[in-house]
């Protein structure tokens, strides 16, 4: 009994640590990014990030929240990281396309 007491823990453990990172290793949210192409968000790159890093104070949880182009020259949103300091910047053209696909 203390055994099978022991292993539910475990598993309970690992689903609720795996569950804390934004999106998992190898997996990626794609976002409808207007005229520019669908943004990619990848587990990969943001390795590390956990959801309370940006939900709720910088993104609503929904899928299917706008974005426009005056949001990329603030430090809200994808800009709180994205500064050119933090992570690369969203100010320069030449930078779209690292998130734009």
């Amino acid at each position: 009994m203390k055994r099978l007491t022991a292993i539910l823990v475990i598993l309970i453990a690992i689903v609720l640590v795996g569950s804390a990172f934004a999106v998992g290793p190898g997996k990626t949210v794609e976002y409808a990014g207007g005229g520019k192409g669908k943004v990619v968000f990848s587990g990969d790159t943001h390795k590390g990030s956990k959801c309370a890093d940006c939900h709720p104070k910088l993104f609503q949880m929904k899928k299917a929240m706008k974005m426009t182009m005056a949001d990329h020259s603030t430090d809200q949103m994808c800009g709180a990281c994205h500064d050119g300091k933090k992570a690369f910047g969203q100010k320069d053209e030449a930078s779209c396309s690292k998130c734009h696909k």
